[in-house]
Parts: structure tokens; C-alpha cells; sequence
């Protein structure tokens, strides 16, 4: 007898598996704000009168004794030396292209000095930095060094943001760039290996912004131009989710009834109903940034999609038209057909699909490489350009 386990089938009453990841989703949407330790700043702040909230005064991006103690130290980055001497056997910072890094709040460290925080103007100047020269740089690579370059200096943005207790129109500006940003890094790495880009990091701190960014829109009188488009993303990154639905079902009329809203509402109607077919074909009205927020669910609904069809056309007379079966998965004929043979189901040399409910199965792990199947985005974006995308130009 061999010693190979057999795949697993899988039965069409099956749910999807385990929630845990979405229950995750759901425990940081109730308003984990960010990192544990800046919770012990921020208790510490509230003790006090609103007066006596430190102000930034820094007016670099970088506090000039964190700049010479790296420098001294070896611990610039190299995105951060001055030109011509990145071989030095200690290279020379360059004020102009320095951020300040994040730090892990310490005991007996003061992290409220007004000379080492920069002031809303300067933290946004900051951000528009990494996004224009650090982001969109084509010099720069490989973009998993720029992801972490630019993840640790926003970690830093959020640390001076908290710690002055930053509000308002120049707490959303800031949160929107990162929450873009946060969103398109997870589709631009999918894939990629775990020691270069941990994607639960990345959710992790997408899901801390984006409730902060959304609780700033509900305490401020506004107006909020963008708040349609991320009242969207939120409800499409966490599809599902009863908090985000109920979040997205209390909104005023005039935001449920947006364009966006309203797409998201559907799309998110037709995951709870399980029918992908719905699903994908809503996804397709989607914007680039909306789809990226979706993606990691279109894995599920494709599952889903191949696992129903399965079941309802399972005969050995029934033969499926493989070009229909990839619109409806929205991909091209050989991806339709590998993600078919992922799941067991055969693809006859008429390129004719035959669904039998006794032969489909979960696909190997890491057999399906996402980055794959993600022609429904990459179609979306032609002619924009990463640094709009971020902005929000596009």
C-alpha cells in the first residue's frame, strides 16, 4: 500500500474553513488602535490637560541627534547616505533624505520631547517624501527594501501622530496615504517569501489605520472628501465581517447610498450569500485600490465557484465550455485550467470542462500561487501610476 495520503475532498456543504483569520480581522476592527507599547504613552498623556500635550517642534524629518548618533553607529539606512559614500567604511548621512525611525518606547525614556516630534505639517511632509522619492522610485529595488524603508518610517509618522494626540483634517490626510499605501503593498508582495514581507504584519497595522481613520471621520464635523471612497475599502478589506457590516449599515443615508458604499454593500451581500459568480462579476465595477482591498477574497470565491458547479453540473455527460467557466472566474484559458487542476476538477482535450462532485479537492498548500490570478487588478492599473494611486489622484 502506498504511503501517500490521498487528497482531501471536499463536500458541498463545507464552508469555506477556519474563521480564525477572520475573526482576527474582526477583533482589530473593534479598535485596536497601534502598538501596545504607545498605549502606555497615550495613558500616560491622558492623565493630563489637553494643554499640556507635548507640540512637536522638530522641523526635519529627522531629529539632528538621531541623525549623528546613527551616522556614529553604522545604522543609516541606504536610502539615507549621502551620495558617493554609501562604500565608505562609514558612510555620511544626507539631512535631506533622513526620516526618523520607529522606537519601541523604553522605560525611562521620554519619547514626549517637543524637539524630537514633528508637527502635523512636517509629519505629512514626511509622508509625501516617502511616497514621491522613496515609493515610485525606479532607481530603488528590489520594493521589498522600499516596503520596509517606508513601513518603519510610517510606524514612526503614527508614533509622533499619537503621542500629540494629532486630530482632524491633518490626521486623516496622513492616515489615507498610509492606508493606501498599506493596501497596495499587499498586493504588490503577495507571494513573496516570508522573510522579506509578513502579510499579517501588514493586515495588522492596515486594519490599526484604517479603524482610526474611520473613528476620525465619525468624530470630526467635516466635511471629509475621501471618506465615501475608505468607508468602501473597509467594508471590501473585511469581507464578512459582522462589525464591518454593521459599521457600514449605521452610516448616515447620504454615505450608505454613495456609488462605492452602495458597490461594496453588494459585493459584500453576495460573500455572506455565497455566489461568486455575483461576486466577481460586481468585482469587475471595482476601482484598482478597491481591488486590491478585495483580493484576498477572490481565492475563497473561485474555491467556491469550482466547488458549487461541482456539484451542479456533476455528470460524466455534462461538459462545461472552459472559455465561459474563465469569464465567469474572470481569467485567461491556462490559469482557468491550473486552477481547475489545483482543485481536481478535469479539463478533456476539447477544452471542456467536467465537473464531478466526487473528484474535487482543496488545492496542495502553496500549490496556488495568488500573484497569479490576479489579472482583475493588474487590467485596472494601466496608465496610473503608483505615486496617484497613494495620493489619491487616481
Amino acid at each position: 500500500m502506498s504511503g501517500r495520503t490521498a487528497p482531501r475532498r471536499v463536500s458541498h456543504s463545507q464552508r469555506r474553513g477556519p474563521t480564525s483569520g477572520r475573526e482576527r480581522r474582526q477583533e482589530q476592527w473593534r479598535g485596536r488602535r497601534d502598538e501596545a507599547g504607545m498605549k502606555n504613552v497615550e495613558e500616560r498623556l491622558g492623565h493630563r490637560d489637553q494643554e499640556s500635550v507635548p507640540r512637536g517642534t522638530c522641523q526635519s524629518m529627522c531629529p539632528i541627534w538621531e541623525l549623528q548618533e546613527r551616522e556614529a553607529q553604522n545604522r543609516l539606512h541606504r536610502f539615507e547616505m549621502l551620495a558617493g559614500t554609501e562604500r565608505d567604511r562609514r558612510p555620511r548621512a544626507d539631512s535631506l533624505r533622513a526620516v526618523k525611525e520607529y522606537t519601541r518606547p523604553a522605560a525611562g525614556k521620554d519619547s514626549t520631547r517637543p524637539s524630537d516630534l514633528r508637527p502635523p505639517a512636517v509629519l505629512l511632509k514626511t509622508v509625501c517624501y516617502l511616497v514621491d522619492e522613496i515609493v515610485v522610485s525606479p532607481s530603488l529595488q528590489p520594493w521589498t527594501d522600499v516596503y520596509d524603508f517606508v513601513f518603519d518610517r510610517l510606524r514612526s509618522v503614527k508614533q509622533d501622530m499619537i503621542i500629540q494626540r494629532v486630530s482632524g483634517p491633518d490626521c486623516e490626510v496622513i492616515l489615507e496615504r498610509i492606508v493606501r499605501f498599506l493596501i497596495y503593498s499587499s498586493v504588490r508582495l503577495c507571494g513573496e517569501p516570508l522573510r522579506l514581507y509578513d502579510p499579517r504584519i501588514n493586515d495588522t497595522h492596515l486594519q490599526e489605520c484604517l479603524s482610526w481613520l474611520l473613528n476620525c471621520y465619525a468624530a470630526g464635523s467635516g466635511p471629509h472628501p475621501n471618506q465615501e471612497d475608505f468607508q468602501a475599502l473597509g467594508l471590501l478589506y473585511n469581507l464578512g465581517s459582522p462589525c464591518a457590516m454593521q459599521h457600514t449599515i449605521k452610516l448616515p443615508k447620504r454615505l450608505r447610498t454613495s456609488p462605492s458604499v452602495s458597490l461594496a454593500l453588494s459585493i459584500n451581500q453576495a460573500f455572506l450569500e455565497r455566489n461568486p459568480v455575483r461576486l466577481i462579476r460586481l468585482a469587475r465595477k471595482l476601482n484598482f485600490l478597491q481591488s486590491c482591498a478585495l483580493h484576498q477574497h477572490l481565492g475563497v470565491c473561485r474555491k467556491d465557484l469550482l466547488l458549487i458547479y461541482s456539484h451542479g453540473h456533476s455528470s460524466r455527460n455534462c461538459h462545461f465550455p472552459l472559455d465561459r467557466l474563465a469569464g465567469l472566474l474572470s481569467l485567461d484559458g491556462s490559469l482557468t485550467v491550473q486552477l481547475c487542476q489545483a482543485h481536481g476538477v478535469e479539463v478533456n482535450h476539447k477544452n471542456q470542462v467536467v465537473f464531478s462532485k466526487t473528484s474535487f479537492m482543496e488545492p496542495e498548500p502553496r500549490k496556488l500561487h495568488c500573484v497569479l490570478y490576479h489579472q482583475i487588478i493588474s487590467e485596472k492599473q494601466r496608465n496610473l501610476s503608483v505615486g496617484d494611486i497613494i495620493h489619491g489622484y487616481a
